[in-house]
Formats: C-alpha cells, structure tokens, sequence
C-alpha cells in the first residue's frame, strides 16, 4: 500500500486543529460526538490536545457495510449520545466523502437543540460532494481514492495503521 499520509503529518495536524478547536470554543464546555467507527482513533488523538471542559458521546453511522467501496443507505444509532440540548457539539468524523452522512448527522442532532453544532473531519475526498455541505474543520485533503488506515477500514481491517494508505485492490467509483 501506498501511504498518503504519514503518522507524523496526522500527529502535526491534529495538534493544529486543537489548537483551532481550542480557541473557537473559548473554555466553553462542547459534547464531542465521535462517528464509530472510523473515528476513534482521531477521536482519541485529539481529546487529548484540547484544553476544554469536554463530555463524549458515540453514535454509529455508517453508509459502508462488508467490502463495499461505494456507500449505500444510512444505519444510524444514536443510544450512546448524551442530551445535546444548550450545549455546544462538535462532531468528529474521519473522512467526508459525499457529504450526505454528515448532512444526515447534523440535521438529526439539531433536533435535539444545541447551543452550536460544528464538525470536524480527518479527511475530505476531492471531487465527490454531492450536497452542499462544508465541514468546520479539515484535516486533509485527499484525492479520490480508497484509503485505509488511521481507523479507516476495508472490510473491517486495516483500522490500526498509524497513517493513512491507498489500498490498491479497492476501487472508488
């Protein structure tokens, strides 16, 4: 595999964007909702770099089953998310690739009324947006390719590799 990004890029990135979190939210207290399960380890990462008063919750959300490469209906489970109502949220994900996971996402949590509702992904694949639709913070951009790694898997491997790879033998439309 090729790497496309490597553990030490990651690792100086997401110092950055907890610096930008950071100063964005002021030492307000923010839920971060982490998407499962891509974005544990990004999740793990960046808590760890933020100076803020800070409550997690998971939800599941996934338009990827098995081997697939092209996404397919939205399974969305909410159970592990705490109530959202007057608090700031900060969605974290790890990569944006048409955008209509995450659109899904944000408009089910404003329903449940919180103060700010912002995302941030590890990773935004050029060229396949379908909606219109900006995450807050970005990672990387990539190009549209198959990557795994850094919690981004191909048939539920690969997630434990400390950068970000092409995997060669799956195609991305």
């Amino acid at each position: 595999m090729e790497i496309l990004i490597s553990a030490e890029q990651i690792q100086k990135r997401i110092a950055e964007l907890a610096h930008e979190i950071n100063a964005a939210y002021a030492r307000h207290p923010i839920t971060i909702i982490g998407v499962l399960t891509g974005s544990l380890i990004f999740l793990a990462d960046l808590v760890r770099q933020l100076e803020l008063p800070i409550q997690i919750g998971l939800l599941q959300a996934s338009s990827y089953r098995g081997a697939a490469t092209t996404p397919g209906e939205l399974q969305l489970s909410t159970a592990m998310v705490p109530p959202l109502k007057g608090r700031h949220v900060l969605i974290l994900d790890d990569i944006f690739d048409t955008g209509q996971t995450l659109a899904s996402l944000t408009e089910h949590l404003r329903e449940k009324e919180p103060l700010s509702l912002r995302v941030a992904v590890l990773l935004r694949k050029i060229g396949r947006q379908r909606i219109a639709f900006t995450p807050d913070y970005i990672g990387f951009d990539i190009p549209d390719v198959f990557v795994v790694g850094y919690g981004m898997d191909f048939n539920d491997e690969y997630r434990n590799l400390p950068h970000v790879a092409i995997l060669a033998d799956a195609t991305a439309p």
